[in-house]
């Protein structure tokens, strides 16, 4: 579906659950498509309906209400289904967001004008496997951070890329991210910011111990294979979700996924750059708590 052949006629609006106005901006959001007669479903994030509507490729647009963690969501949820995501910001950074709170109304006749391109970011495919065992298989937005768990002792990681050793690092950590993750955790602890629309993974130790610590870019098309091995816990976390428990020589396989995440963008695409100052030079995290 290109962007100047596209034209939405069925419209999902999902509203992050604990974002008290979120729900009802996406009534008002649903109105305003039904108006100019546009069929728009509305409700809150992960209820039936939206799934089914989303899973049944029911759907031209996936209009997400919240912050970044509900883009990622959007992310999972929509890019096997090959569905657009128009953001709109109701959260703190909006790295990931098109539109602010206070801006949708003079945002949307863009849409409905087809006045927007769509941004096509690259996902990754992560495999645990414990001996010749799968044990799960996860699509990623962000990255995959395979760690030490609450015991403060670092891990051994072994990172073989293209089935060639690379290294093995003694650190808390490693992050296999995407172009999207390399302003998220990637970020934190000192990664290099990538250009969204480039198709590298990107490895970033978390400190290590007397190992490389330096990021590195792997060639478009590379693979990872990391292994874990410890005497005591490590995990795996896949876009900031709930850690999964691994064992000593347990190893996670880290390839381009075949699903990509479309975002909808108003912007000119020097959109990222430009934005990327006032990101970084105002976190709200800070002035929340100041």
């Amino acid at each position: 579906m290109s962007e100047a052949e596209s034209t939405f006629k069925h419209i999902v609006i999902a509203a992050h659950p604990q974002i008290p106005e979120a729900l009802g901006t996406a009534a008002k959001i649903a109105s305003f498509f039904q108006e100019r007669g546009i069929s728009a479903y509305y409700g809150l994030f992960y209820e039936n309906q939206i799934l089914a509507r989303i899973q049944n490729q029911a759907t031209d647009l996936f209009i997400a209400l919240g912050g970044d963690g509900t883009m990622l969501r959007a992310g999972h949820l929509c890019a096997p289904n090959n569905v657009p995501i128009l953001g709109i910001n109701l959260g703190k950074f909006g790295f990931l967001t098109e539109i602010k709170h206070d801006q949708w109304e003079e945002a949307l006749p863009n849409i409905l004008a087809k006045d927007f391109w769509l941004e096509r970011r690259m996902m990754l495919r992560a495999e645990h496997w414990r001996e010749d065992e799968k044990r799960g298989t996860w699509l990623v937005l962000n990255e995959v951070v395979i760690s030490r768990g609450q015991t403060v002792r670092p891990v051994q990681l072994e990172a073989i890329v293209d089935s060639r050793h690379l290294t093995t690092y003694v650190a808390d950590g490693l992050i296999a991210a995407t172009p999207t993750g390399s302003t998220a955790y990637a970020l934190a602890v000192g990664g290099p910011i990538l250009p969204p629309e480039s198709r590298n993974i990107l490895l970033v130790p978390v400190a290590p111990h007397l190992s490389i610590d330096r990021a590195i870019v792997l060639a478009e098309g590379s693979s990872v294979k990391i292994t874990v091995f410890t005497q005591h816990e490590a995990v795996i976390s896949i876009d900031g979700h709930s850690p999964i428990k691994l064992k000593s020589g347990d190893w996670v396989n880290v390839k381009t996924s075949a699903h990509t995440v479309q975002f909808v963008r108003i912007q000119d695409p020097g959109y990222f750059y430009r934005n990327l100052t006032p990101h970084m030079n105002r976190n709200p995290s800070i002035e929340k708590n100041s």
